[in-house]
């Protein structure tokens, strides 16, 4: 086996580790599948010794899914030990603002606890007064441990305590990264600036799209968003963001140079990432779009596919737990793959051509629509429900969502110089927006073809019927006379 063979299932097996452990199973039962995991490779090596070293060395590599677990338990262990938190006592506390998600009638804050406690804790208070990244403040209240509804959700936060509507003091302010702080500052005001020129639905979604500021909206349009399959629009997961590279990439590539568009699109990622206010979950899914169009660089699947598993090691290193309780970075590893590899397969089996079309309508329809149905499992899963006709409302957006993030930054731009000329802009990117708008409202309003759960067993055919696709597909093409 060759050394990048090795070093690839030598990660793959260890992100299997992390996620079995991610699952509550206990290490026990994870060695021992790993044990016999390691003996069916043997097994097979042993009924068929022409398979060379290959099996051999896949059952060896295999037993790195009890490293990581061990990893995932090993770390989990040092984060409780150093967390000191007083539950279900009225104390006084002090901490810092790490994040506020600002949502509806209420806040939702994440606090870093300060001396002598420590830890991180879910603080919801009412909207006013607003607080944000770097207020040091102090309270007076209950820490309940998190239950087993929010757990999950909580878990990649490293989250241990919620308390609600205690008694608070702000003490200072600015006492985070200044870096960070102004990136932030840069976001806000951009947003504000979406505000003055739109009306307040459509200024929100476009916050949403292009910053990740999770607005509030209507309960009506936040079901038909649900009902339609487009939440995951405004979380800024790494799907939009995968999507959004590779189109820019083929904006680039078509008046540009081969090279130079790749820097050009790297440098559009480094400014998205700075826009955003260099959020976690939004370098995670930058890392993953930069990986895509080295992927296209470099011209090897094994390259990429190499790429993908170092840099979800060193995400997973930082944080074992957003592999399995992330789900921007879940949709940006299976976006990724969708686009890699079933976007070609789909055009070979329908034979489209490569001929270039107006605004590459059809490449932008085939790589939405790949990417859409490797992530449909996980969008079922994470937002609840799921409708057949979502793959057209999000083929029908997702085509022009990169068009109006680029005309969304340049409105914000345009605001810190004057706010006439933002304005008038503002009247082109409503257009676009409006569009966007509708078809979600029309889509949602439909409620036809719902699929409300997918489950585990469900979810495991589906793979293996489009990973089936995918070899059908690729030796056929092979073996074509």
């Amino acid at each position: 086996m060759r050394v990048y063979d090795v070093s690839f299932y030598l990660i793959l097996f260890f992100l299997i580790g992390i996620f079995l452990a991610g699952s509550r199973l206990s290490f026990l039962i994870i060695i021992a599948a790993a044990v016999l995991i390691a003996a069916l490779f043997l097994f097979v090596h042993y009924l068929n010794p022409e398979t060379g070293k290959r099996i051999f060395w896949l059952s060896l590599l295999s037993l790195f899914i009890i490293a990581g677990a061990f990893y995932y338990f090993a770390r989990e262990i040092y984060q409780i030990k150093n967390t000191r938190i007083v539950f279900e006592k009225k104390i006084d506390f002090s901490g810092l603002v790490l994040k506020n998600y600002g949502q509806g009638e209420g806040q939702k804050l994440i606090i870093e606890l300060k001396k002598p406690y420590s830890g991180k804790i879910l603080l919801s208070l009412k909207s006013y007064p607003a607080l944000h990244y770097g207020d040091l403040i102090k309270f007076n209240g209950i820490i309940k441990k998190v239950d087993e509804e929010s757990a999950d959700y909580l878990a990649k936060e490293n989250v241990y305590g919620t308390t609600n509507f205690p008694k608070i003091e702000s003490v200072s302010e600015n006492n985070g990264s200044p870096i960070k702080q102004f990136l932030l500052s840069i976001k806000n005001k951009f947003i504000a600036v979406f505000q003055k020129v739109l009306s307040f639905e459509k200024s929100s979604f476009l916050a949403g799209i292009t910053l990740g500021e999770r607005s509030e909206f209507s309960k009506e349009f936040k079901q038909q968003m649900s009902q339609s399959g487009t939440t995951h629009l405004v979380a800024l997961s790494g799907y939009n963001i995968t999507i959004l590279v590779w189109v820019v990439a083929n904006i680039f590539s078509a008046f540009l140079s081969r090279r130079l568009s790749f820097y050009l699109t790297i440098a559009a990622i480094i400014a998205f990432v700075l826009m955003t206010g260099a959020e976690p979950s939004v370098v995670r899914a930058a890392m993953m779009g930069g990986i895509l169009l080295m992927a296209g660089q470099v011209g090897r699947l094994y390259s990429f596919r190499n790429a993908m598993a170092v840099a979800a090691f060193l995400m997973v290193l930082e944080n074992p737990k957003v592999l399995r309780f992330d789900v921007g970075f879940q949709l940006s590893f299976m976006a990724l793959i969708g686009i890699v590899y079933l976007l070609p397969a789909i055009k070979d089996y329908f034979k489209v051509r490569e001929k270039s079309d107006v605004f590459s309508l059809k490449e932008n329809f085939l790589t939405t629509l790949s990417a859409q149905l490797a992530v449909a499992p996980i969008l079922i899963s994470s937002f609840g429900n799921f409708s057949l006709l979502s793959l057209l409302s999000n083929v029908l957006i997702l085509s022009v969502i990169p068009l109006t993030m680029g005309l969304g930054f340049i409105l914000g731009i345009l605001g810190f110089f004057s706010y006439y000329l933002s304005l008038i802009f503002g009247w082109f990117v409503n257009l676009f927006l409006s569009y966007e708008i509708f078809v979600i409202k029309f889509v949602g309003s439909l409620n036809l073809l719902q699929i409300r759960s997918f489950n585990i067993p469900l979810a495991v055919i589906y793979y293996l019927f489009l990973i089936f696709f995918i070899i059908y597909v690729k030796r056929s093409k092979r073996f074509k006379p």
